[in-house]
């Protein structure tokens, strides 16, 4: 069990006991009453869901195969007098297996003891056939596997590529040289050295100042300064040299630090593509995985960023790209669908790529989508082409909600990957063709450095952005900004491309003769309005901590050379929708800033205070719900920016929560998030039907997946 859990243990075992009776109570009743199959199957799913958010496999495990024995009761049909004994031994096993974790502080009992494995091949064979839920052992329990092997991260943020753990040498010891660690220390002493002597030029000037201060009371000054001036130049060249010492000693010493941060990227690419593999088998797909460049070296911070995007791209490929083997056989194509996963290094950069024959991106399709979803409108989607077209999909906003089968975005887009790919300095290259596959390429430094960035004066304010962002500086034409469908748009050219004034969002005065920034952010050209560019400098960039109340444009902080902080502007969230659509008030009408109010609803305990701790560490203000009614209770009291909702729940089920509240006018624009363990891709149609904006399951989900969903969803309204 993951340690951060450890608190939680008292809790799982409190309410796992009280459901394991009220289970327990449920059995004797199978042979007479179909109603209590419907009870049995709801703890049973309650308590896998709260075995899963607890990484407790086996636990999770029992309670899968023992629900899907009860999916044979239908309504009106009681039970066989067979399964009552059966499930009495599964309610013994679970009670045991709760006590066990209770005694050892937390450790889950071994997964395979005989008792265990026998009972779950009896569940096995009693399970319904073809025409009744998945066998246990066939595209449930694959599911299950591949989301266990593969990214399904505990929900406080577990390791990515399941066994493999993250990147390779993330997080854990990296073996060094014993002459590369000489090295280091060798330079890290004479940077010291160098820098100390600094100290030496600092005590002559201030002899230089003593010295015009008494010279300014001489009778003829003159003298003096001519004097001082030869002395001040001799001490700005000895100053210059010992800079010039000192830098290049500091970027050889970088080079060395930076050489120990390379890592092959071995792991990371066997990893994924034994995720891919598993994930085909539960999609009932037979995928190929082609890999080259293992041996490609990557900075491993960078590494360790990417991982989301490479998970998500792939989740990608797979699911949505490479297509059923019937179908890929009626189009002519091998049974197998195959997917590449490449890197190779060109000089100072790495290129990543994942490729699939699958069944590619349909500019028509995408270009319709993105007009309906408002990324672009129909006069600039007329002149865009078929390469600008595909990079709509990066765009934030682009929404695959109408392609339901899409379980690889989880109401995610792939502005994710752009996103994450900017952050490292990196871009983002598509390229598609209908029928015959995708393939993405990411190219980003091979090491992490200190980011380029421009100093931007705005108003009173300076602010930082990244410099690879901008392509060309222009004075604004004021004719060239329009309005249009609440949007503000920069003509440039013969386009017309999302225009930012920072002046306006900052409430400051705008100068009068501005400057236009021309640029790309998230994959999509943008124009930024700022009074002044006052130069460029290279910088360390810190994240912003989730307590501080911060701007939302700003991505972190920094110090510039002079010591000064400065705020630096995130490329990804300039290009968000709702910050091109509805100008800001000014800053004397501005209203305190207000965190996004979240309704938790979910009838387990231990997942509910799960739940609650990931959104509140993130900045959400939680309020919680054990049922369907408390919730229409609290929404009927209170406002809240998003609903967070199980399925399962006793009365109203969270698929009749959503409905009846999408029947309602004042919630029909509510933000709605499903989180379920049920995982097939009707159940995630039947989600989304009912009026979900996302819907994710919990056997693959983590941390930042759900908090990333609930911001982007909460800051639309």
């Amino acid at each position: 069990m993951d340690p951060e859990f450890s608190d939680l243990v008292p809790l799982f075992v409190a309410e796992s006991r009280d459901r394991i009776e009220r289970f327990a109570g449920c059995v004797p009743r199978l042979a007479q009453d179909a109603q209590a199959a419907v009870e049995a199957r709801r703890e049973l799913h309650t308590l896998k869901g709260a075995g899963r958010m607890m990484r407790l496999g086996s636990f999770a495990e029992l309670c899968h195969a023992a629900e899907e024995v009860l999916q044979g009761v239908r309504p009106g049909k009681p039970a066989g007098s067979g399964m009552v004994p059966l499930l009495t031994r599964v309610a013994d096993r679970l009670s045991a297996m709760v006590e066990r974790i209770d005694e050892g502080s937390g450790e889950e009992p071994p997964a395979a003891g005989a008792g265990t494995a026998d009972l779950l091949a009896l569940l096995a064979a009693a399970a319904p056939g073809p025409h009744g839920a998945a066998p246990v052992g066939r595209t449930g329990r694959d599911a299950e596997r591949a989301a266990e092997a593969g990214p399904a991260a505990a929900l406080a943020g577990g390791a990515v590529a399941g066994q493999a753990g993250k990147m390779e040498a993330a997080g854990r010891e990296i073996r060094v040289e014993a002459q590369v660690l000489d090295a280091v220390a060798e330079r890290s002493t004479e940077v010291r050295i160098m820098a100390l002597a600094a100290r030496q030029v600092v005590e002559r000037i201030q002899e230089l100042a003593l010295l015009a201060e008494k010279g300014a009371r001489e009778p003829r000054p003159a003298q003096v300064l001519a004097v001082l001036s030869t002395m001040m130049r001799r001490v700005a060249a000895d100053l210059e040299g010992g800079q010039l010492r000192l830098v290049r000693a500091a970027e050889a010493q970088l080079e060395e630090m930076l050489a120990l941060q390379l890592q092959p990227l071995r792991g990371s690419l066997r990893a994924l593509a034994r995720y891919a593999r598993e994930l085909g088998r539960s999609l009932e797909r037979e995928v190929e995985v082609e890999l080259a460049g293992e041996e490609t070296r990557l900075d491993r911070r960078i590494a360790r960023e990417l991982e989301e995007a490479l998970l998500h791209l792939v989740r990608n490929a797979v699911d949505h790209g490479i297509e059923a083997p019937r179908l890929r056989e009626a189009r002519g194509k091998a049974r197998a669908g195959r997917l590449q996963l490449l890197a190779f290094a060109e000089g100072s950069r790495v290129r990543l790529v994942i490729a699939d024959d699958g069944d590619g991106i349909d500019p028509e399709s995408v270009l319709r989508q993105a007009i309906q979803s408002g990324v672009v409108d129909a006069a600039g989607a007329a002149g865009l082409g078929k390469d600008e077209i595909l990079r709509l999909v990066l765009a934030p906003g682009f929404s695959t909600r109408q392609n339901v089968s899409e379980v690889s975005g989880r109401g995610m887009g792939l502005d994710v990957v752009a996103a994450a790919v900017g952050r490292v300095g990196g871009e983002v290259f598509l390229a598609s063709e209908p029928g015959r596959g995708t393939t993405v390429t990411l190219e980003v430094p091979l090491a992490r450095r200190g980011e380029h960035v421009l100093l931007l004066r705005v108003g009173q304010l300076r602010l930082a952005l990244p410099s690879a962002v901008v392509r060309r500086a222009t004075r604004l034409d004021q004719a060239a900004v329009v309005e249009r469908d609440g949007r503000t748009l920069a003509l440039l050219g013969d386009r017309l491309v999302s225009f930012v004034p920072l002046a306006r969002l900052y409430g400051q005065p705008a100068a009068p003769g501005q400057l236009l920034l021309e640029g790309v952010a998230s994959g999509q050209p943008l124009a930024l309005a700022v009074d002044e560019v006052e130069g460029e400098q290279e910088i360390l960039v810190r994240p912003l901590t989730h307590a501080a109340a911060t701007d939302r444009l700003l991505e972190g902080v920094s110090l510039l050379a002079s010591g000064e902080p400065v705020g630096v502007l995130s490329p990804a969230m300039l290009a968000r929708r709702e910050y091109l659509r509805t100008p800001p008030p000014a800053a004397s009408d501005r209203l305190p800033a207000r965190r996004s109010r979240v309704l938790l609803v979910d009838d387990s305990l231990v997942t509910r205070e799960m739940e609650r701790r990931l959104l509140e560490d993130a900045g959400f203000e939680v309020a919680a719900a054990a049922d369907a009614s408390e919730a229409l209770s609290r929404l009927g009291e209170e406002a809240f920016d998003c609903l967070v909702t199980d399925i399962e729940m006793e009365g109203m089920d969270g698929l009749e929560l959503t409905s009846q509240l999408r029947s309602m006018e004042h919630f029909l624009h509510l933000p709605i998030v499903v989180v379920s363990t049920r995982e097939g891709p009707e159940d995630r149609l039947r989600g989304l039907k009912a009026g979900a904006d996302a819907y994710l399951t919990k056997q693959s989900l983590d941390a930042g997946e759900l908090i990333d969903v609930v911001r982007r969803l909460s800051g639309r309204q």
